[in-house]
């Protein structure tokens, strides 16, 4: 993201404080003491911290929810910390249901260097409350098994620690859980104790899945330091069916545009039901507390336009790409369907969008009634000449009049082409 993209951003005035407006976005499902955190955040500025662990080389929209929420409580005059987890994201922390993948070391450092320039994008450098950013390898990597033993792990209570939700239920589960991942939480509470020491920071913030690992610091700090300090753990954003957000067929939606590509963010977006999407505009945009509201009685008297879901597209696929690859996206889409020029859109978005229909590669000879079998458009040959003897067959926008057409004379810069059946049905074709 831009300077001038962050210049752009702000809190809402409408609400009498920070804590007040992360409220009213959903963004606080359990946190220490709400009446001192009210009060610290409306003080004199903090420094606090969030950490993400580079368990891919890429983050995800559930880090997205922590990014903004950083950058909240930057604009509302904070200190923030963006840890990456060069020694955590090598240890892993305890799953539901199995141990994580344990990467290699090369690879977490190569991951390290991807998500601190991510990171970087969502946060101020510049000002009296600058972002800076920090690596938990730095301090764990010096510090011996003993040091690490007698220093640290005194602190805590094997049986305080066996308590934590997701210890428990790994405990009770037939796989169990290694030491490894056991030890998960006593790291994750040194990275706040340091922090603590070395730049006075006095709030983690983290999804409501962490907690255990987040109080973890805070006790640890109480004991080690005789100090008090704070946590928020954000909601774990589902959709209003239960069903978990942020997947795609199994895939996570990522930030790095060649892992989710522009246009198939801005379609996961644009997808939201009605049912979610003033929540998703709370939590994931700058909007202010009017214009969500407008466009919540939007959703209830003109639900049809879908303004939200458009509003909402908009917002964070420019927050994360850029408002120009947004309108390329855009842009896309209704080339697709007709209403623009495919050919004066550039390969890679084209592709991008290609990729996310059903699609072939086929050589350029091939007839196009093949190419709609081929794409599940038409259920057999005699379907796909039917469809277009009757016109409903297009090649990049283009009737297509002969049933033994083939694409040689219709195909895009990029060597791909675009089938429509009838005014909705898409399919793409990438030619040898």
């Amino acid at each position: 993201m831009s300077s001038a993209a962050l210049s752009t951003q702000q809190n809402d005035d409408s609400f009498a404080d920070i804590w007040e407006e992360l409220l009213w976005r959903g963004l606080v499902h359990v946190s220490t003491n709400p009446d001192e955190l009210k009060a610290l955040l409306a003080g004199d500025p903090i420094t606090y911290y969030c950490g993400f662990d580079p368990t891919a080389p890429s983050l995800h929209l559930g880090n997205l929810v922590q990014l903004l929420l950083m950058r909240r409580l930057q604009l509302a005059g904070h200190k923030p910390l963006g840890l990456v987890g060069g020694s955590t994201g090598l240890v892993g922390d305890p799953r539901p249901t199995a141990e994580r993948t344990l990467n290699d070391a090369a690879v977490v450092a190569e991951w390290v260097g991807y998500l601190e320039a991510q990171v970087s994008n969502f946060l101020s450098f510049e000002g009296d409350n600058a972002a800076r950013l920090v690596n938990n390898l730095d301090w764990t990597a010096p510090l011996s098994a003993i040091d690490f033993l007698r220093d640290i792990g005194k602190h805590f209570r094997v049986g305080t620690m066996i308590k934590k939700d997701a210890v428990s239920a790994r405990l009770n589960s037939d796989a169990g859980i290694s030491y490894t991942e056991f030890s998960y939480q006593v790291l994750q509470g040194l990275d706040f104790l340091e922090l603590y020491r070395s730049y006075g920071c006095v709030l983690q913030t983290g999804g409501s899945d962490q907690w255990g690992n987040l109080t973890s610091g805070t006790d640890l700090i109480h004991k080690a330091e005789g100090a008090s300090v704070h946590a928020i753990g954000t909601p774990l954003i589902t959709n209003s069916d239960g069903t978990k957000f942020g997947k795609s067929e199994g895939n996570a939606v990522w930030l790095d545009g060649s892992m989710t590509s522009p246009y198939a963010f801005y379609q996961f977006w644009l997808n939201t039901d009605d049912a979610d999407v003033i929540a998703r505009l709370k939590v994931f945009t700058f909007l202010s507390r009017a214009q969500i509201e407008e466009l919540e009685a939007a959703v209830a008297t003109e639900p049809f336009r879908r303004a939200a879901q458009r509003a909402l597209a908009w917002e964070v696929t420019s927050l994360v790409h850029g408002a120009d690859a947004t309108q390329a996206a855009i842009d896309a889409a209704a080339a697709l369907f007709g209403d623009g020029d495919l050919r004066a859109l550039d390969d890679r978005t084209l592709q991008s969008a290609l990729r996310e229909l059903p699609n072939t590669t086929s050589p350029a000879s091939t007839p196009i009634a093949q190419l709609l079998v081929d794409t599940g458009l038409s259920p057999s040959l005699s379907a796909a000449r039917r469809s277009i003897g009757e016109g409903g067959v297009y090649v990049n926008n283009e009737r297509v009049d002969d049933d033994a057409a083939t694409l040689e004379s219709s195909i895009l810069p990029g060597r791909m082409a675009v089938l429509r059946r009838g005014k909705k049905t898409l399919a793409g074709v990438f030619v040898e």
